[in-house]
Protein backbone atom coordinates (compact mmCIF):
# COMPACT_ATOMS: atom_id res chain seq x y z
CA UNK A 1 0.00 0.00 0.00
CA UNK A 2 2.85 2.40 0.85
CA UNK A 3 4.54 1.68 -2.48
CA UNK A 4 1.27 2.28 -4.33
CA UNK A 5 0.80 5.58 -2.51
CA UNK A 6 4.34 6.67 -3.42
CA UNK A 7 3.77 5.81 -7.06
CA UNK A 8 0.61 7.90 -7.14
CA UNK A 9 2.42 10.91 -5.59
CA UNK A 10 4.43 12.02 -8.61
CA UNK A 11 5.40 15.48 -7.34
CA UNK A 12 7.98 15.66 -4.51
CA UNK A 13 7.21 17.16 -1.12
CA UNK A 14 3.71 15.78 -0.80
CA UNK A 15 4.11 14.79 2.87
CA UNK A 16 5.41 18.20 3.95
CA UNK A 17 2.82 20.11 1.92
CA UNK A 18 0.00 17.91 3.21
CA UNK A 19 1.13 18.35 6.81
CA UNK A 20 1.27 22.15 6.49
CA UNK A 21 -2.15 22.17 4.83
CA UNK A 22 -3.80 20.07 7.54
CA UNK A 23 -2.17 22.11 10.32
CA UNK A 24 -3.18 25.40 8.72
CA UNK A 25 -6.80 24.31 8.22
CA UNK A 26 -6.96 22.86 11.71
CA UNK A 27 -5.78 26.04 13.41
CA UNK A 28 -7.98 28.38 11.38
CA UNK A 29 -11.09 26.27 10.71
CA UNK A 30 -11.40 22.94 12.50
CA UNK A 31 -10.34 23.95 16.02
CA UNK A 32 -12.51 27.12 16.20
CA UNK A 33 -15.52 25.27 14.80
CA UNK A 34 -15.02 22.38 17.18
CA UNK A 35 -15.24 24.82 20.08
CA UNK A 36 -18.80 25.62 19.05
CA UNK A 37 -19.73 21.97 19.45
CA UNK A 38 -17.85 21.67 22.77
CA UNK A 39 -19.39 24.83 24.24
CA UNK A 40 -22.87 23.84 23.12
CA UNK A 41 -22.35 20.41 24.69
CA UNK A 42 -22.29 22.07 28.13
CA UNK A 43 -26.06 22.51 27.77
CA UNK A 44 -28.59 19.77 28.17
CA UNK A 45 -30.54 18.79 25.03
CA UNK A 46 -33.68 20.34 26.52
CA UNK A 47 -31.83 23.59 27.13
CA UNK A 48 -30.44 23.65 23.58
CA UNK A 49 -33.93 23.04 22.21
CA UNK A 50 -35.32 25.84 24.39
CA UNK A 51 -32.71 28.30 23.11
CA UNK A 52 -33.12 27.36 19.45
CA UNK A 53 -36.93 27.29 19.51
CA UNK A 54 -37.43 30.45 21.56
CA UNK A 55 -39.80 32.92 19.84
CA UNK A 56 -37.07 35.50 19.33
CA UNK A 57 -34.63 32.97 17.87
CA UNK A 58 -37.26 31.48 15.56
CA UNK A 59 -38.29 34.95 14.37
CA UNK A 60 -34.68 35.89 13.66
CA UNK A 61 -34.00 32.64 11.80
CA UNK A 62 -37.12 33.15 9.72
CA UNK A 63 -36.09 36.74 8.99
CA UNK A 64 -32.57 35.70 7.96
CA UNK A 65 -33.79 32.83 5.80
CA UNK A 66 -36.61 34.65 4.00
CA UNK A 67 -34.62 37.85 3.42
CA UNK A 68 -31.64 35.87 2.13
CA UNK A 69 -33.88 33.88 -0.20
CA UNK A 70 -35.48 37.04 -1.62
CA UNK A 71 -32.11 38.76 -2.02
CA UNK A 72 -30.60 35.72 -3.77
CA UNK A 73 -33.59 35.56 -6.11
CA UNK A 74 -33.18 39.23 -7.01
CA UNK A 75 -29.48 38.72 -7.64
CA UNK A 76 -30.20 35.66 -9.79
CA UNK A 77 -32.25 37.84 -12.14
CA UNK A 78 -30.31 41.09 -12.21
CA UNK A 79 -26.93 39.40 -11.84
CA UNK A 80 -27.51 37.62 -15.14
CA UNK A 81 -28.47 40.95 -16.70
CA UNK A 82 -25.32 42.63 -15.42
CA UNK A 83 -23.17 39.75 -16.67
CA UNK A 84 -24.90 39.93 -20.07
CA UNK A 85 -24.15 43.65 -20.39
CA UNK A 86 -20.52 43.20 -19.38
CA UNK A 87 -19.95 40.31 -21.79
CA UNK A 88 -21.95 41.24 -24.88
CA UNK A 89 -21.64 45.03 -25.06
CA UNK A 90 -18.78 47.53 -25.29
CA UNK A 91 -19.38 50.98 -23.88
CA UNK A 92 -17.40 53.82 -22.27
CA UNK A 93 -16.61 53.10 -18.63
CA UNK A 94 -17.09 49.35 -18.96
CA UNK A 95 -13.99 48.61 -16.88
CA UNK A 96 -15.32 50.87 -14.12
CA UNK A 97 -18.66 49.07 -14.06
CA UNK A 98 -16.85 45.74 -14.04
CA UNK A 99 -14.78 46.86 -11.05
CA UNK A 100 -17.86 48.14 -9.20
CA UNK A 101 -19.31 44.64 -9.25
CA UNK A 102 -16.49 43.51 -6.96
CA UNK A 103 -16.94 46.46 -4.59
CA UNK A 104 -18.91 44.43 -1.97
CA UNK A 105 -15.94 42.02 -1.85
CA UNK A 106 -13.42 44.77 -1.02
CA UNK A 107 -15.62 47.12 0.99
CA UNK A 108 -15.97 46.45 4.75
CA UNK A 109 -19.52 45.35 5.40
CA UNK A 110 -19.98 47.95 8.14
CA UNK A 111 -19.04 50.70 5.69
CA UNK A 112 -21.51 49.30 3.17
CA UNK A 113 -24.24 49.23 5.81
CA UNK A 114 -23.62 52.85 6.81
CA UNK A 115 -23.62 53.94 3.15
CA UNK A 116 -26.86 52.08 2.41
CA UNK A 117 -28.49 53.57 5.51
CA UNK A 118 -27.48 57.08 4.49
CA UNK A 119 -28.84 56.57 0.98
CA UNK A 120 -32.12 54.85 1.86
CA UNK A 121 -32.97 56.79 5.03
CA UNK A 122 -35.88 59.20 4.99
CA UNK A 123 -33.63 62.14 4.04
CA UNK A 124 -31.28 60.10 1.85
CA UNK A 125 -30.79 60.38 -1.88
CA UNK A 126 -33.16 57.51 -2.62
CA UNK A 127 -35.22 57.41 0.55
CA UNK A 128 -36.58 60.94 0.07
CA UNK A 129 -38.41 59.70 -3.03
CA UNK A 130 -39.63 56.43 -1.48
CA UNK A 131 -41.00 57.66 1.85
CA UNK A 132 -43.63 59.98 0.28
CA UNK A 133 -44.90 56.91 -1.58
CA UNK A 134 -45.31 55.03 1.70
CA UNK A 135 -42.22 52.84 1.13
CA UNK A 136 -39.98 52.66 4.20
CA UNK A 137 -36.68 51.53 2.76
CA UNK A 138 -34.48 51.92 5.84
CA UNK A 139 -35.09 50.43 9.29
CA UNK A 140 -37.48 47.88 7.85
CA UNK A 141 -37.51 44.42 6.31
CA UNK A 142 -37.01 46.02 2.93
CA UNK A 143 -33.76 47.50 4.22
CA UNK A 144 -32.56 44.05 5.23
CA UNK A 145 -33.27 42.73 1.74
CA UNK A 146 -31.46 45.70 0.19
CA UNK A 147 -28.35 45.09 2.29
CA UNK A 148 -28.31 41.35 1.57
CA UNK A 149 -28.80 42.00 -2.15
CA UNK A 150 -25.83 44.36 -2.06
CA UNK A 151 -23.45 41.80 -0.54
CA UNK A 152 -24.63 38.89 -2.70
CA UNK A 153 -24.65 40.41 -6.20
CA UNK A 154 -20.98 39.69 -7.10
CA UNK A 155 -21.43 35.95 -6.53
CA UNK A 156 -24.01 35.63 -9.30
CA UNK A 157 -22.24 37.94 -11.73
CA UNK A 158 -18.82 36.30 -11.33
CA UNK A 159 -20.31 32.83 -11.59
CA UNK A 160 -22.36 33.47 -14.73
CA UNK A 161 -19.92 35.77 -16.52
CA UNK A 162 -17.22 33.17 -17.42
CA UNK A 163 -19.85 30.76 -18.76
CA UNK A 164 -21.42 33.51 -20.82
CA UNK A 165 -18.05 34.47 -22.28
CA UNK A 166 -17.62 30.93 -23.62
CA UNK A 167 -20.98 30.89 -25.41
CA UNK A 168 -20.81 31.33 -29.15
CA UNK A 169 -23.25 33.67 -30.87
CA UNK A 170 -23.61 31.39 -33.91
CA UNK A 171 -26.61 29.52 -32.51
CA UNK A 172 -28.30 32.76 -31.50
CA UNK A 173 -27.79 34.25 -34.97
CA UNK A 174 -29.04 31.07 -36.62
CA UNK A 175 -32.16 31.06 -34.44
CA UNK A 176 -32.77 34.74 -35.17
CA UNK A 177 -32.41 34.12 -38.92
CA UNK A 178 -35.07 31.41 -38.64
CA UNK A 179 -37.51 33.84 -37.07
CA UNK A 180 -37.06 33.12 -33.36
CA UNK A 181 -37.76 36.01 -31.02
CA UNK A 182 -35.42 37.28 -28.36
CA UNK A 183 -37.31 35.64 -25.51
CA UNK A 184 -37.39 32.31 -27.34
CA UNK A 185 -33.66 32.52 -28.06
CA UNK A 186 -32.97 33.18 -24.40
CA UNK A 187 -35.32 30.43 -23.19
CA UNK A 188 -34.23 27.67 -25.57
CA UNK A 189 -30.55 28.47 -26.25
CA UNK A 190 -29.05 30.65 -23.53
CA UNK A 191 -30.94 29.57 -20.42
CA UNK A 192 -30.11 25.82 -20.68
CA UNK A 193 -26.40 26.66 -20.91
CA UNK A 194 -26.49 29.25 -18.12
CA UNK A 195 -28.86 27.47 -15.76
CA UNK A 196 -26.22 25.48 -13.80
CA UNK A 197 -24.10 28.58 -13.19
CA UNK A 198 -27.19 30.60 -12.25
CA UNK A 199 -28.14 27.98 -9.66
CA UNK A 200 -24.59 27.96 -8.29
CA UNK A 201 -24.50 31.76 -8.06
CA UNK A 202 -27.92 31.75 -6.40
CA UNK A 203 -26.78 29.26 -3.77
CA UNK A 204 -23.55 31.17 -3.08
CA UNK A 205 -25.43 34.46 -2.81
CA UNK A 206 -27.92 32.88 -0.42
CA UNK A 207 -25.15 31.38 1.73
CA UNK A 208 -23.35 34.73 1.89
CA UNK A 209 -26.51 36.62 2.82
CA UNK A 210 -27.63 34.10 5.44
CA UNK A 211 -24.61 34.77 7.64
CA UNK A 212 -24.31 38.51 6.98
CA UNK A 213 -24.11 40.88 9.92
CA UNK A 214 -22.15 44.09 9.33
CA UNK A 215 -24.15 45.59 6.47
CA UNK A 216 -27.53 44.65 7.99
CA UNK A 217 -27.10 45.82 11.56
CA UNK A 218 -27.26 49.52 10.57
CA UNK A 219 -30.05 49.56 8.01
CA UNK A 220 -32.38 47.03 9.66
CA UNK A 221 -33.23 48.95 12.82
CA UNK A 222 -32.69 45.74 14.84
CA UNK A 223 -36.28 45.46 16.01
CA UNK A 224 -36.96 42.10 17.71
CA UNK A 225 -39.55 39.93 15.96
CA UNK A 226 -39.51 42.32 12.97
CA UNK A 227 -36.09 43.12 11.50
CA UNK A 228 -33.72 41.28 13.82
CA UNK A 229 -31.44 38.71 12.19
CA UNK A 230 -29.87 35.68 13.84
CA UNK A 231 -26.25 36.99 13.97
CA UNK A 232 -27.54 39.98 15.93
CA UNK A 233 -29.28 37.68 18.42
CA UNK A 234 -25.97 35.83 18.84
CA UNK A 235 -24.16 39.12 19.50
CA UNK A 236 -26.83 40.09 22.03
CA UNK A 237 -26.36 36.82 23.92
CA UNK A 238 -22.60 37.32 23.93
CA UNK A 239 -23.04 40.79 25.40
CA UNK A 240 -25.20 39.21 28.11
CA UNK A 241 -22.46 36.61 28.78
CA UNK A 242 -24.78 33.83 27.63
CA UNK A 243 -22.00 32.03 25.77
CA UNK A 244 -23.73 28.66 25.72
CA UNK A 245 -26.91 30.13 24.24
CA UNK A 246 -24.90 32.06 21.65
CA UNK A 247 -23.00 28.95 20.59
CA UNK A 248 -26.26 26.98 20.38
CA UNK A 249 -27.61 29.46 17.82
CA UNK A 250 -24.21 29.54 16.13
CA UNK A 251 -24.36 25.76 15.85
CA UNK A 252 -27.70 26.00 14.02
CA UNK A 253 -26.23 28.49 11.55
CA UNK A 254 -23.12 26.33 11.18
CA UNK A 255 -25.21 23.30 10.28
CA UNK A 256 -27.18 25.41 7.79
CA UNK A 257 -23.89 26.57 6.27
CA UNK A 258 -22.69 22.98 5.91
CA UNK A 259 -25.91 22.07 4.11
CA UNK A 260 -25.55 25.08 1.80
CA UNK A 261 -21.92 24.23 1.04
CA UNK A 262 -22.91 20.66 0.25
CA UNK A 263 -25.61 21.90 -2.14
CA UNK A 264 -23.18 24.31 -3.78
CA UNK A 265 -20.64 21.53 -4.33
CA UNK A 266 -23.32 19.28 -5.79
CA UNK A 267 -24.44 22.08 -8.11
CA UNK A 268 -20.88 22.68 -9.24
CA UNK A 269 -20.36 18.97 -9.89
CA UNK A 270 -23.61 18.80 -11.83
CA UNK A 271 -22.63 21.91 -13.78
CA UNK A 272 -19.24 20.45 -14.68
CA UNK A 273 -20.77 17.14 -15.76
CA UNK A 274 -23.37 18.97 -17.83
CA UNK A 275 -20.74 21.08 -19.57
CA UNK A 276 -18.57 18.01 -20.24
CA UNK A 277 -21.45 16.03 -21.71
CA UNK A 278 -22.49 18.97 -23.82
CA UNK A 279 -18.95 19.40 -25.12
CA UNK A 280 -18.79 15.70 -25.98
CA UNK A 281 -22.06 15.93 -27.90
CA UNK A 282 -21.00 19.06 -29.76
CA UNK A 283 -17.49 17.74 -30.56
CA UNK A 284 -16.81 17.47 -34.31
CA UNK A 285 -17.00 13.99 -35.77
CA UNK A 286 -13.63 12.52 -36.84
CA UNK A 287 -12.91 12.63 -40.57
CA UNK A 288 -12.57 8.81 -40.76
CA UNK A 289 -16.08 8.34 -39.36
CA UNK A 290 -17.51 10.99 -41.66
CA UNK A 291 -15.93 9.35 -44.70
CA UNK A 292 -17.11 5.89 -43.60
CA UNK A 293 -20.63 7.20 -43.22
CA UNK A 294 -20.47 8.85 -46.58
CA UNK A 295 -19.39 5.58 -48.29
CA UNK A 296 -22.23 3.57 -46.77
CA UNK A 297 -25.30 5.80 -46.78
CA UNK A 298 -27.72 2.92 -47.19
CA UNK A 299 -26.59 0.81 -44.23
CA UNK A 300 -29.44 0.45 -41.78
CA UNK A 301 -28.84 1.25 -38.13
Amino acid sequence: MALLWRRQSVLPGFGLAMGITVTYLSLLVLVPLSMIFLKTATLQPAEIWAVVTSPRAVASLKMSFVASLIAAGINAVFGVLVAWVLVRYSFPGKSIVDALVDLPFALPTAVGGIALTAIYAQQGWVGRFLYPLGIQSAFSRLGVVIALTFVGLPFVVRTVQPVMEELEVDQEEAAASLGAGRFEIFRRILLPALWPSILTGFAMSFARAFGEYGSVVFISGNMPFKTEITPLVIMTKLEQYDYAGATALALVMLLCSFVLLFLINRLQSWSGARVSSRSAVEAPQPASERSAGARAPGVAS
